[in-house]
């Protein structure tokens, strides 16, 4: 658990970059911190770590203040995963991984069976990395490594500075779902800096948009987008923010909810899509006329259904504005 009191950060000249925050990452949860460049994201970020001095207020890492922590033995109890990964060139994969545990006094077998245990987790082959340098490895690659460096040493809690900006579009989709499967089971404790408004509502049990310094609405991505609690909330999520929350929902929900259409077997033009993927990217199917019909599967590969636009307007108007929103991430 990360507890912000009143968290206050000034520079020379009575610049405030961050003003009285408080909030509370829940153990277990990821918390996105949203917002304009410039807004006090990263400096609240770092000052978890005491990468930035607090000036006012306190920080409470797992319940003990981490003013009263020795900075080393802290940042050693945090995973920091930033958006360049931060691999030193000039170290192995396996040794860039294993810094940490190395500086705790780990045997060398308790390091190896870990690299091994993480590099499984990440979906890399243990034997092929590691004796690679980061210098040989793709940005998406890198990215992975870095996430296993932030886990090597098994801490409760992990920050994450745009960790996935640098990647292109596609592989940075897929460097996300794969973190998430990973934090099902690990249950870290995580606060997240975003700029990507579609990477923060995907990745959040919760965020915090901020302006200037304060915040400005701390809620669950579906609570925010169907209650912004002002104009500069509602503004920053846009018009389409009935279409953003579709994210959230599955096409499975769907199904519950209202059904699915039968399948047109006349149709050439289809997609076939899982049962378990999210409504927005459907749409986008259908929208961009890269098909006429979606066909849904199951697992199993069985066919329950097709979604058309209609349907998915209807399932909109039904969820999201005939009462009060449900969804929640997962």
């Amino acid at each position: 658990m990360i507890k912000f009191d009143h968290v206050t950060k000034s520079y020379e000249g009575g610049i405030n970059a961050v003003k009285d925050v408080n909030f509370t990452v829940e153990k277990g949860n990821i918390v996105v911190l949203l917002g304009p460049s410039g807004c006090g994201k990263t400096t609240l970020l770092r000052m978890v770590n005491r990468l930035e001095s607090i000036t006012k207020g306190t920080i409470n890492v797992n319940g003990q203040n981490s003013m009263e922590l020795n900075e080393i033995d802290l940042r050693k109890k945090i995973g920091y995963v930033i958006q360049s990964n931060g691999l030193f060139p000039n170290m192995t994969i396996e040794d860039n991984v294993m810094i940490v545990p190395d500086l705790l006094g780990w045997s060398k077998k308790e390091k190896r069976e870990r690299f091994y245990s993480l590099m499984g987790l990440i979906g890399l082959n243990a034997d092929d990395y590691r004796k690679r340098y980061p210098n040989e490895l793709s940005g998406g690659q890198q990215q992975r490594i870095g996430v296993a460096r932030a886990l090597a040493a098994d801490p409760p809690v992990m920050l994450m500075d745009e960790p996935f900006g640098a990647l292109d579009p596609i592989i940075r989709e897929k460097i996300q779902d794969e973190f998430l499967h990973i934090q099902r089971e690990v249950k870290k404790t995580i606060l997240f800096v975003s700029h990507d408004i579609d990477e923060a509502i995907k990745m959040a049990d919760k965020i915090v948009l901020m302006r200037g310094g304060e915040i400005m609405q701390f809620d669950t991505p579906s609570e925010m987008l169907a209650h912004p609690k002002n104009d500069f909330v509602s503004q920053f999520f846009g018009k389409d923010r009935a279409i953003k929350s579709l994210s959230l929902h599955t096409v499975k929900k769907l199904q519950d909810i209202i059904g699915l259409v039968e399948f047109d077997e006349t149709i050439q033009d289809t997609k076939t899509i899982n049962v378990n993927q999210d409504l927005r990217n459907t749409l986008s199917m259908l929208m961009n006329q890269e098909a006429d019909q979606v066909i849904v599967t199951d697992d199993n590969g069985r066919q329950l259904g097709a979604i058309t636009i209609d349907l998915v307007q209807k399932y909109l108007h039904f969820e999201i504005k005939g009462k009060p929103s449900v969804a929640q991430k997962g």
